[in-house]
């Protein structure tokens, strides 16, 4: 967590302007929905960089009013505050343009992110600074006593000599910082700053060429989110794990229902929330950047498994860090049903036992094709065969793709637990244990087909109607 001063805290209170009143600790979203800040103005949050001070979340991102994916350049960059993440005020602008240099007219300038130094009693920002033809590649530095600022600019260069475009930074919880940065020739990079983060001090890691990077630490354990690179189009986000920031990295993999392009946005951001967190999206509308709306949607973290469904709207509470959606699954008996088959998830021959296996078949009206969800945490379910009160489970707490699922006494393992992605019209199912999710084996249409853990692809075979 940050640290901060009290004098900061002061400092910070006394910049806010009477919009920032707005105190609320439960924010309700409507992700995708057009979003104005607490003046009625078009709110320009885009790139999200974000810290928090006291209760308030100060919130940077580029101002891109009348821009198109073909015709950007910086204007600005805006600072807004929040108690709820859900209503902000404009504050001022952070960074404004210039008659020339690196913030000058017609200069790339994306995705602020900041991070507060205690050492130096700094806000320290970093920058995507470019030319129009992304050609010089560089991170821009500046500084502020304040969270809001105004920033002074101190200057862009190649971090140890790479090209950086896509950035995010991280800060540790012993108070070292991270430059997360995407370099087009070598791949996604991360990099430790200097002391007083005005710097990159040395390499890290390297991997694939993945852009728009976001970093969490939880439980011991470093959380990556990142974008293909696919220019303004969206694409399936990824993620990997590790509790080494040099080494010991998992494979990439899809952490939202795949095929929803991380439904239809990039990441931009992770907000920690009272032991919960948030994910922050860009959803681009090409033809008029500022109007972007900013998408945030609840995310689950466990072990090695990251998880982000779809809600069409969701509240949180920020002083506890729950959250209630209106795309979570209701409680109540369900069937569910195979799209790609028409066949219910079922357990075999109706068996009680420890260990009986589950598999599709045509509907019967039996109990061992009817389910209970148990919520065990916001976005976490067990699922519990109303015939035998026993949980859906992937046996052995596996790892293996193919393992076929079974029912067992409930003991609140992590291979018993299960984020439910809604899609928009029905669930894929992830086990927290594994990160793989509920599949029938081989897409298969037959009564009595397997149903196992799989990778997510996408198929209608993975997706489940409640």
């Amino acid at each position: 967590m940050l640290r901060f001063l009290g004098a900061l805290l002061l400092a910070a209170a006394f910049i806010l302007t009477p919009s920032a009143a707005y105190a609320d600790t439960i924010g309700t979203f409507t992700p995708g929905a057009a979003a104005t800040d607490t003046s009625g103005n078009q709110l320009q949050l885009h790139g999200l960089g974000i810290v928090k001070v006291g209760s308030t979340w100060y919130g940077f991102g580029e101002n891109k009013r009348g821009e198109s994916s073909g015709n950007a350049a910086f204007q600005s960059i805006g600072c807004y505050t929040s108690t709820d993440l859900a209503h902000w005020a404009f504050q001022r602008a952070a960074l404004s343009v210039q008659a020339s240099g690196d913030l000058g007219p017609n200069r790339v300038v994306e995705r602020p992110k900041v991070l507060y130094n205690s050492s130096t009693s700094t806000y320290v920002m970093y920058l995507h600074i470019d030319n129009a033809s992304y050609g010089e590649a560089k991170v821009g530095v500046a500084t502020s006593a304040t969270p809001c600022g105004a920033y002074t600019y101190r200057g862009s260069f190649q971090p140890l000599g790479f090209q950086s475009r896509d950035i995010g930074l991280f800060q540790d919880s012993d108070g070292s910082g991270y430059l997360l940065s995407e370099d087009r020739a070598h791949g996604l990079r991360i990099d430790r700053l200097s002391a007083d983060y005005l710097t990159v001090a040395s390499a890290v890691a390297v991997f694939a060429d993945y852009e728009a990077p976001a970093m969490v630490k939880s439980g011991g354990r470093y959380y990556l989110l990142a974008s293909h690179l696919t220019g303004w189009s969206t694409n399936d986000n990824v993620y990997a794990t590790s509790t080494s920031l040099s080494g010991g990295w998992s494979a990439f993999r899809t952490f939202a229902a795949v095929g929803t392009h991380t439904y239809t946005t990039q990441t931009a951001n992770i907000v920690p929330v009272q032991g919960a967190f948030v994910y922050a999206g860009d959803r681009w509308t090409t033809a008029d950047l500022g109007a972007s709306p900013l998408v945030l949607l609840p995310l689950t973290l466990s072990g090695t498994t990251v998880a982000v469904g779809w809600q069409s709207s969701w509240s949180l509470d920020v002083t506890t860090g729950t959250w209630t959606g209106a795309s979570s699954p209701s409680a109540g008996v369900h069937r569910l049903t195979g799209v790609h088959s028409g066949m219910l998830l079922d357990v075999s021959g109706a068996s009680t036992a420890d260990g009986a296996k589950v598999d599709q078949w045509s509907a019967t009206g039996g109990t061992n094709q009817q389910w209970t969800f148990s919520q065990v945490s916001a976005g976490v379910y067990t699922l519990a065969g109303v015939g035998s009160g026993k949980c859906l489970e992937v046996p052995g707490s596996s790892t293996t793709q193919g393992a076929q699922l079974d029912i067992w006494t409930c003991n609140g393992g992590a291979n018993q637990r299960w984020a439910p992605l809604w899609t928009g019209t029905t669930y894929v199912f992830v086990n927290l244990n594994s990160g793989w999710v509920v599949d029938v084996s081989g897409s298969s249409t037959a009564a009595g087909a397997t149903v196992d853990q799989w990778v997510a692809n996408g198929g209608a075979n993975q997706s489940w109607g409640v």
